[in-house]
């Protein structure tokens, strides 16, 4: 057990290492549009003016729940805007604790998972990499299939998080291997099928 929650932990610091490099450095300019300092300035100006009476949650411009939203809708421009009426450092101490800790108890879970599936590395490193890539299409992916997301930031969030969660798993993996490897290797006193 010990060796499982030893490679969560390092797996868990792996991922977020691998969430700072792609989002963190100027890396992170590759998923994202800009929008010039006048239209910006008028955007923030826009939401503040519309969207603070209802105040910070995700809103779908324009809403298709009424039969004018509707028509508005179908001939765009839409968007959903993830909207907060408070400001907060770019550079967020605060989220930065909370995305460690994350980080932590995901490669916890990732880790307990691996250690109920089987005690052969290979096997434990075949899942990680399919429960990666299951999770980054379902969760990300499918934003853009079914949202009409922008490809671009859905593919760069897609990849970050397929690798940081493979990191996780193969790390887990790797520390976990050892004396459980060792009795199912063929010598040992087991049939191996």
């Amino acid at each position: 057990m010990i060796k499982t929650i030893l490679g969560g932990l390092i797996g868990g610091v792996a991922m977020y290492l691998v969430g700072f490099i792609f989002w963190g450095t100027p890396l992170s300019a590759l998923a994202f549009h800009r929008a010039d300092a006048g239209a910006s300035g008028a955007l923030q100006a826009a939401m503040a003016q519309t969207l603070t009476p209802s105040g910070t949650g995700v809103y779908v411009i324009p809403d298709p729940a009424t039969a004018q939203g509707t028509v508005l809708y179908g001939k765009g421009p839409v968007a959903m805007v993830f909207y907060n009426n408070s400001g907060f450092p770019v550079t967020d101490p605060g989220a930065l604790i909370g995305g460690l800790m994350l980080a932590l108890v995901v490669g916890l879970l990732i880790a307990l998972m691996l250690r109920f599936v089987s005690s052969d590395f290979g096997v434990r490193a075949r899942l990680s990499i399919m429960f990666a890539l299951v999770a980054v299409l379902w969760l990300h992916v499918g934003q853009a299939v079914f949202n009409h997301a922008p490809w671009g930031y859905i593919l760069y969030l897609a990849f970050s998080d397929f690798i940081a969660l493979t990191a996780a798993g193969l790390i887990a993996a790797k520390l976990m291997e050892g004396r459980n490897a060792s009795a199912s290797q063929p010598g040992n006193g087991q049939t191996m099928h």
